[in-house]
């Protein structure tokens, strides 16, 4: 999978410019058949504009504490579980294909193209069931854990 990013900036002259038009090369993968394509991420809100480094060079984990990372997912037909949580509230919309989000209560909910998802910092698995290729992109921002009974549900997985 070729996924181009564009990412604009400023010129010298305060000038709207395109500072990146590429095919992105920071691809990495946490479990086999998950392959991640880091696009852009963000260290603080508000966000700072000004700077010229790039984001997605910046991104070395699921999340990142006080900031935000997109990224697209391609999951593949029998992709490795991953039951995981993040302290984060994930925007997901799937691209292509189906997947199916398993909660850890046992509920399934199966996702296809054009849907969308707000995952609020809950345990999940994204399961591939089907023959083809899942494409799915995330955006993750920082968040409080969830409080149960006045205690943290934190990240893990």
């Amino acid at each position: 999978m070729n996924i181009r990013r564009v990412v604009t900036g400023h010129d010298g002259n305060g000038k709207a410019m395109v500072a990146i038009d590429e095919v992105t090369r920071d691809v990495v993968s946490y479990r086999p058949g998950a392959t991640i394509h880091n696009i852009w991420s963000t260290a603080k809100f508000p966000v700072d504009n000004t700077t010229t480094t790039d984001g997605a060079k910046e991104i070395t984990a699921t999340t990142r504490a006080g900031g935000t990372v997109f990224r697209v997912i391609e999951y593949a037909p029998g992709v490795a579980p991953r039951n995981h949580r993040t302290d984060s509230i994930d925007y997901a919309v799937v691209l292509s294909g189906e997947i199916d989000m398993e909660l850890d209560d046992g509920r399934v909910v199966t996702l296809r193209a054009g849907d969308v998802l707000v995952q609020r910092g809950t345990i999940h698995n994204w399961v591939n069931r089907s023959t083809a290729p899942c494409v799915v992109a995330f955006v993750l921002i920082d968040a409080e854990p969830y409080l149960h009974d006045g205690k943290p549900l934190t990240a893990h997985g």
